[in-house]
């Protein structure tokens, strides 16, 4: 009973949140329990889809389910498993099933067909991969932030399938830190690369004008234009992920060791591993430093 009142809270907190920050649409919009999207039928995909991530959903225990099945919430019927097979496309999560480990119902849910996107091997293993547990040590550091994420479905447009599910050029994240009032962006090609991060970051203004989304329109009007006009990725450390992933290799061999700092989700100990001298992950040095 305690969990089905705590699921039940959290379910009505998220429809609170979606109130507040939900983007413009010019699809069906679907509202999950653990994320929100629009539809766009002509693309049989979301044109975004929208999350409030915060340390307790990055930092649970669900194992991922793989259960990929077809959006029952989409009116118009959503793409299928058998739209993807045999094309060559990853069926790529725009919500990312590494985002909803908070329990099995989030982990289900990003399984619908209507978070997929044809995305290629490359990128969707390689770059994009890299870009999604960066946004995840930042809701680490910052407590709490909102993401929204999609492929950028501007003609022309290649299809797989008969359903004629769009290939994105490119995709793009969108990011939001409330506690330290700051945006950053992103639009990534759908190909494999080398290059940081760094190098595909644009202001939120840049997003809009290429998908013609509204993002954050519930913000004060003076407030969202300061921040969806610049491009400051220097706001934001980008060495969380690559020395947690350090971290990960090493312990493989025995050097690494489990993170002392305690996570500010669940009040228990950082599942991370780190080889930092002092004995703590990059997202708990402020934690650290109290130590000191």
């Amino acid at each position: 009973m305690k969990h089905l009142i705590s699921t039940t809270l959290l379910f009505i907190s998220s429809l609170t949140i979606w109130a507040q920050y939900q983007p413009s649409s010019h699809g069906e919009v679907i509202q999950h329990a653990y994320y929100s999207l629009s539809y766009l039928e002509d693309h049989e995909q979301a044109e975004w889809v929208y999350y409030h991530l915060t340390p307790s959903f990055v930092e649970g225990s669900q194992a991922r389910t793989d259960n990929f099945r077809p959006d029952p919430a989409v009116s118009s019927g959503s793409a299928t498993l058998a739209d993807y097979q045999n094309s060559g496309y990853d069926r790529g999560h725009l919500c990312p099933a590494g985002d909803m480990k908070l329990n099995q119902a989030a982990m289900s849910e990003t399984f619908f067909m209507s978070n997929m996107s044809p995305q290629t091997p490359s990128f969707n293993r390689g770059i994009w991969k890299k870009l999604e547990a960066t946004v995840r040590q930042w809701a680490i550091a910052e407590g709490s932030i909102h993401v929204v994420t999609a492929g950028i479905l501007k003609s022309p447009l290649q299809h797989i399938s008969a359903s004629d599910v769009s290939i994105p050029q490119s995709y793009y994240k969108v990011i939001y830190a409330p506690a330290s009032q700051k945006m950053i962006a992103f639009i990534l090609p759908n190909k494999k690369s080398s290059l940081p991060l760094q190098h595909f970051a644009v202001s939120v203004d840049r997003v809009e004008q290429l998908t013609g989304i509204d993002f954050f329109p519930q913000l004060d009007n003076q407030l969202e234009e300061r921040l969806e006009a610049k491009t400051d990725a220097a706001q934001w450390t980008f060495s969380l992920y690559q020395a947690d992933k350090r971290a990960s290799k090493n312990n493989d061999s025995g050097t690494a060791k489990q993170c002392l700092g305690i996570a500010k989700s669940t009040g228990k100990r950082c599942r991370n591993n780190t080889t930092n001298a002092n004995g703590y992950c990059m997202a708990h040095q402020t934690q650290a430093q109290v130590k000191l």
